[in-house]
């Protein structure tokens, strides 16, 4: 199981690729805002633990596992992202928010987070329910 750290730098990769089909150290350190040395060590030990393949000076690429892994941790990022616009967190404090709490809920929890956006998307009145119980308490 790779530590929050670990996660970080797997779906920095993992999204780097998608967008430009290669993750160079530079692009990782520039992203995660570390430096390229903590981003060595980092790629080093992914690469001890299957995640990734890194040469050096040639670049790395992600194993089945470390793309497994990667999708899933956008897709917690991204589902989590969803369930606060949806129960109304302001928009410049999604991303901080999201990065606070990510690694700190089990992936049955997240499972929970899809469902419970399942169905606020499968009526909209519901939206409305929950932001007139926003505006009520807001008063």
């Amino acid at each position: 199981m790779p530590t929050p750290s670990m996660e970080d730098y797997i779906e920095q990769i993992y999204i780097l690729i998608e967008e430009k089909g290669y993750a160079r150290v530079s692009d990782i350190a520039d992203a995660l805002s570390v430096h390229p040395s903590s981003v060595t060590k980092m790629v080093q030990k992914l690469d001890k633990d299957d995640y990734l393949v890194y040469e050096k000076y040639r670049g790395l690429m992600l194993t089945a596992k470390g793309k497994k892994t990667g999708k899933r941790l956008v897709y917690r990022h991204e589902l989590l992202e969803q369930l606060l616009r949806i129960i109304g967190v302001k928009e410049e404090n999604i991303y901080a928010d999201v990065e606070g709490i990510e690694h700190h809920l089990s992936w049955d929890a997240i499972d929970r987070v899809g469902d419970l956006i399942q169905f606020f998307e499968e009526d909209e009145d519901r939206v409305e329910v929950l932001r007139a119980i926003q505006r009520q308490s807001n008063e």
